[in-house]
This record gives structure tokens, C-alpha cells and sequence, in this order.
């Protein structure tokens, strides 16, 4: 039996939608998102570390049901709480992606400011492209390189964020194409402003 793993945001879930960095943030990234994609009636979304469901709440009115898939048995535990207010059908699903997988496929995957809590993310963009149906759909956000500074405590980050010709290159690896990367926003904390990018592209 594997250990359970350490739910990094125990202490942090119950406030997490009360941060105002956080909210703009994830705001700024959805609004990019449907920008960029084109969501439908008919689709299937899953969002990779969907937390308390604020990036996944924007995506909804417009797509016909999303999986939700994350470790934090506390984060889901508020989405949880939500789940009402959701506009789509939405299924909860707590697993680690990095070790096991979903028999479902996929018309687009949503992800904002989890792929530095990854350790391996090439394995994670197969994972990702497995995952999609043909032409599905990838819209990754997350921290340009940083020096360590943004977070204040321990998370599991493998990451100070990412290079973004390096992140590119890990999709392209994984069969993605008509890659685009630009920044969604930037994060004021105390620390200094850490912007944000959103990866988007096509199997």
C-alpha cells in the first residue's frame, strides 16, 4: 500500500479563495483561457490540480462537464462545498496523476499554477497528450522562472517556475503542436511580481 502523501495545503484551503492574489490571478488566467480555446456544449474538460475550483468555476458555463483531479484531499473538500454552484456536471477524481491514470478521454485540459508541484513534467505532457482526444486541447498556466522567493512556505514545489522556450519544448516533445505561450498575469506579493504564463496548444 503506498503512504498517503502529505496534503501540502491542509492549513491553507479553508482561506485559499480569500487571498485577492490569488483570485485575480487564476481570474486573469481564465479570462485568457476563453480567449484562446474554443469551448462547447457538447465538451469534456478536465483540470489538473483544480484545488478549490476557481479556475475551473469560469470554465464551466460554457462546457457540458469537467473532472476535477487533485491530491489535496482539503482543496477538494471545499470544491466539494461548491459543487451547486458549479454551472456543468462535475466529478471529483483524488488521485496523483503522476502515478495513475483515468480511462476517460478528454476534448481539453485546463491546469493553472500546479506543474511546479510536479517533479517530472515531460512524463506529465505524455500523460496530458494520452489523455486528449484527437484535436483536444491544452491550456497549462504557471510561473515564469523565479528565484525561489514565491513561496514563503513548503508546498512540494519541484519548481521555481519554468523557462518558457524550455516548457514549450516539453510539449513539443510530447506530440504537442500549434504551441502558444504568453503571459495570463502577474502576481504582487510582498516578495516582488512574478508573472504568469499560459501555455496553449493541440494534440
Amino acid at each position: 500500500m503506498t503512504p498517503k502523501q502529505k496534503d501540502y495545503f491542509a492549513e491553507k484551503a479553508e482561506n485559499f479563495d480569500k487571498q485577492a492574489s490569488t483570485t485575480q490571478n487564476v481570474g486573469n488566467i481564465g479570462a485568457l483561457i476563453l480567449k484562446e480555446l474554443s469551448f462547447s456544449s457538447k465538451m469534456s474538460v478536465m483540470d489538473f490540480g483544480s484545488g478549490t475550483g476557481l479556475l475551473l468555476s469560469q470554465i464551466a458555463p460554457f462546457v457540458s462537464e469537467i473532472t476535477a483531479v487533485d491530491i489535496s484531499a482539503s482543496m477538494n473538500g471545499v470544491l466539494r462545498s461548491k459543487m451547486n454552484s458549479i454551472n456543468c456536471k462535475l466529478h471529483l477524481v483524488e488521485l496523483d496523476l503522476t502515478k495513475e491514470t483515468l480511462d476517460t478521454k478528454f476534448d481539453a485540459i485546463i491546469s493553472s499554477m500546479t506543474m511546479h508541484h510536479i517533479e517530472h513534467v515531460q512524463g506529465l505532457f505524455n500523460k496530458f497528450y494520452s489523455l486528449l482526444n484527437d484535436d483536444g486541447t491544452i491550456a497549462i498556466a504557471d510561473l515564469d522562472k523565479e528565484d525561489g522567493s514565491f513561496h514563503s512556505e513548503d508546498t512540494g514545489v519541484f519548481h521555481h517556475g519554468f523557462n518558457r522556450s524550455e516548457f514549450i519544448q516539453l510539449a513539443k516533445n510530447a506530440g504537442f503542436k500549434d504551441l502558444k505561450i504568453q503571459t495570463a498575469s502577474i502576481i504582487n506579493k510582498p516578495t516582488g511580481n512574478y508573472p504568469v504564463f499560459l501555455l496553449t496548444g493541440k494534440k
